[in-house]
């Protein structure tokens, strides 16, 4: 008797012994919690991470700003324009235009937040989640802009408050 049976054969045409390719496909139920297709049908998996990570998914949007034909900074267009407004802002700030270079910087990255909440395909300027590339963009360039506001001597913006809770904590 052979192990496997005839291309022609047909299912009552086998013998007790012999199981059709198609008949243990069927059979072949993975006993653990997690099954994965394999190559010689469902094969038993663990759901434990592995010790040793081969690959990382890519982030929501983090797909290519142009097609795959466009050179290479016409398809991370998103990323360049961030980095060319934080090149410009440090540039001010190397020439003594500090206030005004800092707010560039501030302002880069809430464009950045910006993009990454309007566009569909950002390229390397998604590095997280959607929503995390957003509110770090965001919260970072907000913060740098009131930081360039409130910057000495003579801040463009003034929160009384903020003295206040200064003079009360040295003061004590």
């Amino acid at each position: 008797m052979s192990a496997e049976p005839d291309q022609g054969a047909s299912p009552a045409d086998v013998t007790e012994g012999d199981v059709t390719e198609a008949e243990a496909v069927e059979d072949a139920e993975a006993k653990g919690a997690v099954s994965a297709p394999g190559p010689d049908g469902p094969k038993k998996t663990t759901r434990r991470f592995p010790l040793l990570t081969r690959d990382t998914a890519r982030p929501e949007g983090g797909g290519r700003a142009a097609g795959g034909d466009a050179p290479a900074p016409a398809r991370q267009w998103p990323l360049l324009t961030v980095l060319s407004m934080v090149g410009l802002g440090l540039l001010l700030t190397a020439f003594d235009v500090f206030r005004v270079g800092t707010i560039l910087i501030g302002l880069a990255l809430i464009t950045g937040a910006v993009m990454r909440w309007a566009l569909p395909g950002v390229g390397m300027l998604a590095v997280r989640s959607r929503f995390t590339d957003m509110v770090t963009y965001g919260a970072l360039g907000v913060v740098i802009v009131l930081l360039a506001l409130m910057a000495q001597p003579n801040p463009w913006l003034q929160l009384p408050f903020l003295g206040d809770a200064l003079h009360r904590t040295i003061d004590t």
